[in-house]
């Protein structure tokens, strides 16, 4: 039996693959409900009252249980819980897992795993044939310390709710990811004033371009050349909003793709307004006063950090994870190189992946279990490339940013088809239909 350590899309996408395989498994999830991040009642969530999907509900829901007609294009975190216990309810997962039930310590025992859970205060050790670590990837929050000494409040954007939290407060928020973005258009509204720190320039997407999702159209959809790509990419986003530095915001120095992009057009257009002042580095924090580097200085109530997140696997060894600098050294950001029962699931990254990338992921896993108990010459192969293999970066020729958060991404049209080669060679060496009722 093998063992699930959560139930957010990851973790779901992993135990319909195991069912369909018909390989046993049991789930493990802290919170009450399945969803994961989405769920923001969950004790590890991160997610806050405005928040949205930044990708379109199309290129983002599992192939087969397609989000309703009626959900918005880039749906409310309320709709996606609901979409996850939906999926759930149809392919009878509920039954699987074990809820309100926290993964305490994961150990070796010979070809096995020990893991230990925690229920009402009650602790149980099970043994395991194997374990599919589908925790997630955005809980534990990178919070580096303020230069200085700050008076007011400071929290990470992981503790932000609802922006009530900001109302008349001079709000310094730092750094510009998707969340980062958002929490700048709440504050508008609420706060006293909002400034906004940047070390570096960003790219940012409108989220709709002639009505449609941008994700949906043209060349965001096309296997392209990659100089072709972020050039024809590159030049539409020029014509649709500009540079950066027409709002007032420093441009990147580096090429489209190379990190994640922004989709949020709301930021530019307050910006603009001067609703949000844009700041350079912090230099220095004394008392309520914060010092860039550029010299200027202001004072603030409340400063944000929405600095990221770190990949978190607190019940579980590192060195079992093949850890190597900023992020475990895997094939396929999933298949360790010498274990065959441990995987890590959904640990990748990539403009436009999808919960489909993950469905796929699980599917090749549950997969190269079914054929390596077969003894299959594609199972075989795969399990001397994965040694051969791990830590090759499927980047698509993206010279990526040398960032933390940046050390499991992935280029989606050059991981989707080494995902669907392998898939489709383990498939072919299926045993047909007749060859399994004989």
């Amino acid at each position: 039996m093998y063992a699930i350590i959560g139930a957010g899309p990851t973790g779901l996408a992993m135990a319909r693959n195991l069912h369909k395989a018909g390989l046993p498994f049991r789930g493990f999830e802290i919170h009450a409900d399945v969803g994961g991040l989405w769920d923001a009642q969950s004790p590890t969530s991160t997610m806050y009252e405005s928040a949205h999907l930044i990708s379109s509900k199309r290129t983002t829901e599992f192939e087969e249980f397609p989000m309703r007609d009626e959900v918005a294009q880039y749906p409310h975190h309320s709709e996606l819980k609901r979409y996850f216990q939906d999926y759930a309810r149809h392919f009878e997962l509920y039954p699987h897992f074990e809820f309100a039930t926290e993964v305490v310590r994961a150990e070796r025992h010979g070809e096995q795993w020990d893991l230990t859970t925690r229920c009402d205060g009650q602790e149980q050790t099970r043994r395991f044939d194997g374990l599919m670590l589908c925790n997630g990837t955005l809980h534990e929050p990178n919070q580096p310390p303020l230069p200085g000494a700050f008076s007011g409040q400071v929290m990470h954007s992981s503790a932000y709710k609802s922006a009530q939290m900001l109302d008349g407060k001079r709000v310094l928020i730092i750094g510009c990811g998707n969340s980062g973005a958002d929490i700048a258009v709440d504050a508008v509204h609420r706060a006293a004033s909002v400034d906004m720190s940047l070390r570096r320039g960003y790219y940012f997407l409108p989220k709709f371009v002639l009505g449609r999702p941008i994700d949906t159209l043209g060349a965001g959809q096309m296997a392209l050349p990659r100089p072709l790509k972020q050039f024809i990419d590159g030049t539409l986003i020029r014509a649709l909003v500009g540079k950066p530095s027409n709002y007032g915001l420093p441009d990147p120095d580096y090429k489209l793709y190379e990190a994640h992009p922004v989709l949020n057009s709301l930021l530019l257009h307050h910006a603009g307004h001067g609703d949000v002042t844009i700041r350079q580095d912090i230099k220095h924090c004394a008392g309520p006063q914060v010092s860039f580097i550029d010299g200027s200085c202001a004072e603030y109530d409340l400063i944000i950090q929405a600095t990221g997140y770190k990949l978190h696997y607190p019940f579980i060894d590192t060195d079992e994870l093949n850890w190597k600098g900023a992020a475990p050294q895997l094939y396929l950001n999933c298949f360790h190189p010498d274990s065959d029962n441990i995987f890590m699931m959904g640990m990748m990254e990539a403009a436009g992946l999808g919960w489909e990338a993950r469905n796929r992921q699980a599917e090749l896993v549950a997969l190269y279990l079914t054929q390596l108990k077969r003894g299959a010459a594609s199972a075989k192969r795969l399990q001397s490339d994965k040694a051969r293999l791990a830590g090759k970066r499927l980047d698509g020729g993206y010279a990526y940013l040398k960032l933390e958060r940046m050390a499991y991404y992935v280029n989606k049209q050059a991981y989707n088809k080494a995902l669907n080669a392998r898939i489709a060679a383990l498939k072919a060496d299926l045993p047909k239909q007749s060859e399994q009722a004989a």
